[in-house]
């Protein structure tokens, strides 16, 4: 687990679908050794319904997130500087996240993530398509940050 940073940052457009799916699943893999949080530009919505099901699936609970913006953190006193890598999933948080951090010695990276909003007819065709972001970002995560951590994940 040589490449974790001690704390990460997720954020996205509204922090209700792709930040806290990928919150809820570094939590899962790497457990307490990781201080993990997510936040959006904007947080005028609240979790995705299809969001929590699909981590349900996986082991992952996500219906007590509470959606956060930029902002919220800032009034909220948690301090951007105090993370040690942001992971943007959308190019506006990751405009918004340079634009925060630039007198920060911080790293900030962009990993592209399909935002499953709008897509899929139907229940079904809906929830494939969140299925496909979260794999997604499993993967990413794996490839990031290596094999979870075995005794100290979980819920």
């Amino acid at each position: 687990m040589s490449d974790v940073p001690t704390s990460v940052l997720f954020c996205c457009d509204h922090n209700s679908v792709r930040s806290p799916m990928a919150e809820g699943m570094m939590k899962q893999l790497y457990g307490q050794s990781v201080y993990v949080q997510s936040a959006g530009v904007k947080n005028e919505l609240e979790i995705d319904g299809f969001a929590i099901a699909v981590c349900r699936e996986i082991g992952v609970e996500l219906s007590r997130h509470q959606a956060r913006s930029f902002d919220d953190m800032q009034e909220w006193g948690d301090d951007l500087s105090g993370y040690d890598l942001v992971v943007c999933l959308s190019p506006a948080s990751q405009r918004r996240a340079l634009d925060l951090t630039r007198y920060y010695h911080m790293d900030v990276e962009y990993w592209p993530v399909l935002d499953p909003t709008g897509l899929g007819e139907g229940r079904e065709a809906k929830l494939m398509s969140y299925r496909q972001t979260r794999e997604q970002i499993k993967a990413k995560l794996l490839a990031r940050f290596g094999p979870p951590v075995e005794g100290d994940a979980g819920n």
